[in-house]
């Protein structure tokens, strides 16, 4: 029966005029791709973004990528983006870091591996600091919070003059992911990486700045005009810690979320150096040790001044003596007075002297003074009948407690520390209503109904496209054609009904099949139907 159908069929379709024919087919054919198209749409996948904000060039190696691991891509309106099928993102990243895609815009030290023979020595320089910036950047790119990064360095000439001798610097722009920060250690870390990449570069002179240009690497206070935020980074180091150690020692006691503390730290930054000399007379000389002792002595003699008569005679030089007799004998033997003698004696002595050299330095961050507030909640006891009152402590609980907090925070009466401790009930939070999400709000029952809504839309369609397009066309298509059938065989049954009933019926069919064939075509289809 079924060959029988396909045959009744094609033998229709025969029959169909060359114009309906062609409609037939067109409309199947726009059946089928809008089924298709219906049937693509349900089962798109959702894409998601595997990378933004990448280079041209590996924006085309990741491309090339993908189309040798068959993975389905696409981009965003704007081309910033290529998306991938959600289910796909990760796997397809972990491939494409095996190839070492992407490689973003920093070249590293590979560029020394491209050196030419015959470079200058200047152009292995700027090569050599090409690489050591991107290799910084790199490194400065692991950082969750970083998705891009730039390092400059400024690199002076060498020279054999020390005073013209000027020391490296270096910046860095940091670009980071929407709704990420940097802390203040983490920027010293980056200033600390790179000044220990660079010989004879200090931290101070690593400048670090974000991508709206604020600066993140402020330095230190200049003569006390800034604060250091790593001193109030300290200060709420110190009391925190404080609290955290009051609260341990309260809470097998009081129970949990049962004491509020606040803690309030008094911190003494001034960084203070002192020298002291001092000097230890020394008031017995004989246990005094000498340093030195010089001792000097000279005699001068004078001599004997002009005598006689002023005059030429005076004036004329002595006549040659007749004896030689010593002439300080002849003067003591005339009774004449001894020629003047001046005498000198210096005498130097040296002590040591005890010298006491103390440098004093007061340590930075020293704790002035701290004070505490302690809120207690009230104690709970339970009656014989179950029911449960908050009782307040007693005093002997309170100085336990404020004992046991004294020890803990590290109590000191001569710094000046204050405590207080407080027993109070607690006010109960008023209960939160929680709301309870019907089905048909529920984000897993929305994405269900998602996808149920995506095929029962197709099967709305195809349903559609067959019992409102295609099967009416059919039978307009179908009828015409069948029309004409059923008037020739009436024809046919009407002559042969009007013939005379010959004598030969032989001859009588003979003759109709001569004069019309399509008349005898017809019967003989009628009577096979007509057998089936």
């Amino acid at each position: 029966m079924a060959a029988t159908g396909t045959v009744g069929m094609m033998d229709t379709f025969g029959r169909l005029p060359a114009r309906a024919l062609v409609a037939l087919i067109v409309a199947a054919a726009a059946a089928v791709a809008v089924a298709v198209g219906a049937w693509s749409w349900a089962r798109e996948p959702d894409y998601r973004v595997l990378y933004s904000n990448v280079a041209d060039r590996d924006g085309g190696a990741i491309i090339a990528a993908l189309g040798q691991l068959n993975v389905p891509y696409k981009f965003t309106d704007g081309g910033g983006a290529i998306l991938v099928p959600a289910q796909l993102v990760h796997d397809t990243r972990l491939r494409l870091a095996s190839q070492g895609l992407p490689k973003g815009g920093n070249v590293g030290f590979e560029l020394m591996e491209n050196q030419k023979l015959g470079a200058t020595q200047f152009q292995e320089q700027v090569n050599y600091q090409r690489g050591l910036e991107g290799e910084l950047a790199k490194s400065i790119q692991s950082l969750s919070a970083v998705q891009a990064a730039r390092v400059h360095l400024a690199i002076p000439r060498t020279t054999a003059f020390l005073r013209e001798q000027q020391g490296p610097s270096a910046s860095v722009l940091v670009s980071l992911y929407a709704g990420k920060s940097l802390d203040r250690a983490q920027v010293n870390g980056i200033r600390h990486l790179v000044a220990s990449s660079l010989p004879e570069l200090t931290v101070d002179n690593v400048s670090v700045i974000d991508q709206n240009g604020a600066l993140m690497s402020a330095g230190p206070a200049a003569n006390g005009e800034r604060l250091d935020p790593s001193q109030l980074a300290y200060v709420r180091q110190v009391e925190q810690a404080t609290v955290t150690r009051i609260e341990r020692i309260l809470e097998p006691i009081v129970g949990p979320n049962n004491a509020r503390v606040q803690v309030s730290a008094d911190v003494d930054f001034l960084s203070v150096e002192s020298v002291a000399e001092t000097f230890t007379p020394n008031q017995d000389a004989k246990a005094a040790a000498v340093r030195n002792q010089q001792l000097m002595e000279s005699s001068t003699t004078v001599g004997a001044g002009a005598q006689g008569v002023p005059g030429a005679l005076s004036n004329q030089p002595p006549a040659a003596g007749t004896a030689s007799l010593d002439a300080k004998a002849m003067a003591v033997a005339s009774g004449s007075s001894a020629t003047p003698t001046t005498r000198r004696k210096d005498e130097t002595t040296s002590f040591e002297v005890d010298k006491t050299i103390r440098h004093t330095r007061s340590p930075v961050g020293n704790i002035k003074r701290v004070t505490a507030a302690v809120v207690v909640n009230f104690r709970k006891e339970t009656d014989k009948e179950g029911k449960t009152t908050m009782v307040a402590r007693t005093p002997e609980q309170i100085e336990q407690l404020n004992a046991l907090v004294r020890e803990a925070m590290g109590y000191s009466k001569e710094r000046g520390d204050s405590l207080n401790i407080a027993n109070a009930a607690f006010s109960e939070p008023d209960p939160i209503a929680v709301v309870e999400l019907p089905l048909w709000k529920q984000p897993e029952n929305i994405a269900l109904g998602k996808e149920i809504g995506k095929y029962f839309l197709f099967s709305i369609l195809i349903a559609y496209l067959y019992f409102g397009l295609l099967k009416p066309m059919l039978r307009r298509a179908v009828e015409p054609a069948a029309l004409p059938d059923m008037q020739s065989d009436h024809a046919a049954q009407l002559a042969l009904a009007s013939a005379p009933p010959p004598q030969d019926p032989l001859q009588l069919a003979r003759k109709i099949a001569r004069e019309d064939p399509k008349i005898v075509a017809s019967v003989v289809k009628s009577w096979v139907t007509s057998d089936e």
